[in-house]
């Protein structure tokens, strides 16, 4: 059986928004970078999740025959784009993750 991006875009979503931890005021996160970071992150998978959204109501209103090629085009493409960003961010956390691992205390 084959995922595709839309599916798995559309799970983290739903996952984000059952899990979703308590907002994190400017005061307490003060003098804390690392929730400067999630809260960035938190944001990212968000907009990739609204983009995957609209670019698949964007398509069903296409396959309706009401909706323009072109605004599905850039739509899947603006879904796209987010889609890499935060697979490129993901990378980047797990090699940072597995960078610290391997030091030797």
């Amino acid at each position: 059986m084959s995922i595709g991006a839309l599916d798995a875009v559309s799970a983290y979503g739903r996952v984000l928004g059952a899990g979703k931890a308590p907002a994190i005021t400017e005061n307490e996160g003060a003098g804390d970078s690392g929730g400067a970071f999630g809260n960035m992150v938190e944001k990212l998978i968000g907009d990739a999740a609204t983009s995957m959204r609209s670019a698949e109501a964007a398509s069903a209103q296409q396959v309706a025959g009401k909706g323009d090629l072109i605004d599905v085009v850039t739509a899947v493409g603006a879904a796209e784009t987010a889609l890499d960003t935060v697979v490129a961010v993901r990378d980047r956390m797990v090699n940072a993750y597995s960078e610290i691992m391997r030091m030797q205390i």
